[in-house]
């Protein structure tokens, strides 16, 4: 009759973590979660954020803290404004662009480690002097603050090329 020992035990446990450890790795797109099919300009608006707190907005009022961002503050031309925008999403890391229109851009940013999916997406509104974007994560509850951040990054890109 074999015996297993204790630490024979947790040897076969460290083994069985790291196995699943570079599993999720190797494959982060096990967190991708599914593309969403309700995202886009609708009668000048993006779509509204859900109740968890890992989505922010520039449409939302001001009220919603935990949603609410303010737009950044643009002049020129739309096709300008477009392009820098473009060369801001696609100097940054795991930036993916979806959908590109002459006042639109859907971008797919995706975590280094686990594969997360944040879409992201940002609108010239008719004024042609703000942009209205908004970031929300497709899986949990917490983003630990990421597209805030991330929103905030592209702020300050935008600013500097201007």
């Amino acid at each position: 009759m074999n015996i297993v020992k204790p630490k024979q035990t947790i040897s076969y446990l460290v083994i069985a973590i790291a196995l699943v450890l570079t599993f999720l790795v190797w494959n982060n797109h096990l967190f991708a979660g599914t593309a969403p099919t309700d995202i886009g300009v609708n009668n000048g608006k993006l779509t509204d954020c859900p109740a968890t707190p890992n989505c922010v907005n520039s449409q939302v009022s001001a009220i919603n803290i935990e949603h609410s961002i303010k737009p950044i503050e643009v002049g020129g031309e739309t096709q300008r404004i477009m392009a820098d925008l473009k060369l801001a999403v696609q100097s940054m890391p795991r930036s993916t662009i979806i959908k590109e229109t002459n006042n639109y851009l859907s971008v797919e940013f995706t975590s280094k480690l686990m594969g997360f999916v944040d879409d992201v997406e940002f609108y010239l509104d008719d004024t042609g002097k703000a942009l209205q974007m908004r970031s929300a994560s497709r899986l949990g509850e917490s983003d630990l603050g990421i597209n805030r951040q991330r929103i905030e990054e592209i702020r300050s890109k935008l600013t500097s090329l201007n």
